[in-house]
């Protein structure tokens, strides 16, 4: 299934977020900066991964049961959602 470039700019964005923030924390471990200063950044990090995550299932789902409601193949879409569960 291919989503729509429509509803996969705002999944990139958030990845690429992420890819910024990520960058910040590797770069902030290189320079030994305090765990207290890393952890919010990492946290922002994981933060991304999920919501665009969450993002791209939702959007998939609703692809799926909008655009093609009698080829669902409903136990493909109870895996994908629940690889994020």
């Amino acid at each position: 299934m291919q989503l729509p470039a429509d509803d996969v700019r705002p999944i990139l964005t958030r990845l690429r977020r992420a890819h910024g923030h990520l960058a910040t924390v590797i770069h902030m471990l290189d320079e030994g900066a305090e765990c207290e200063d890393v952890l919010p950044q990492l946290a922002a990090v994981d933060k991304a991964l999920r919501r665009s995550g969450y993002a791209m299932v939702a959007t998939g789902l609703e692809h799926c049961l909008t655009t093609e409601p009698d080829n669902v193949d409903q136990d493909k879409l109870e895996r994908l959602f629940l690889s994020f569960a």
